[in-house]
């Protein structure tokens, strides 16, 4: 991978890090009543999305930060996808194509993560970091 694309690998991995990080923490932190109040669903299951989610954000960043387990990161990238396509469903049907597009971006974005970092364990030629290089 090119340093060019690493980079622009590593910004969307903090970017959607950032947002899960903040969605899910909102859905561990808000009471359940005022959240089913915003969306029909048991309170227990938007606690697991929350904690899915917060999940999913540290496996974006810290393997590939810490340079332990990187593997992991692109299997954070496919569970996001996988929430995010649930949400993008959940909007389509409820709400429109216009509420759907922003959970369709993110997926699109975190699919791209997932693409792009399990590229890397295919081969033995594997990279040996992907923070950028100093040089």
């Amino acid at each position: 991978m090119t340093r060019k694309m690493n980079f622009t690998v590593w910004a969307v991995q903090w970017l959607l890090a950032l947002l899960f990080l903040f969605a899910g923490s909102m859905k561990l932190i808000l009471p359940i009543a005022e959240m089913t109040k915003q969306m029909p669903f048991p309170g227990m299951l938007l606690r697991f999305i929350g904690a899915m989610e917060v999940l999913g954000a540290a496996g974006l960043i810290l393997p590939g930060l810490l340079g332990i387990r990187r593997e992991l990161t692109p299997l954070a990238a496919a569970g996001l996808v996988i929430i995010m396509v649930g949400a993008t469903t959940l909007m389509l049907t409820r709400m429109g194509a216009g509420a759907a597009a922003m959970p369709f971006v993110v997926g699109l974005l975190a699919g791209f993560v997932a693409w792009k970092r399990s590229g890397s364990f295919k081969r033995e030629g594997r990279e040996q970091c992907w923070l950028p290089s100093r040089s």
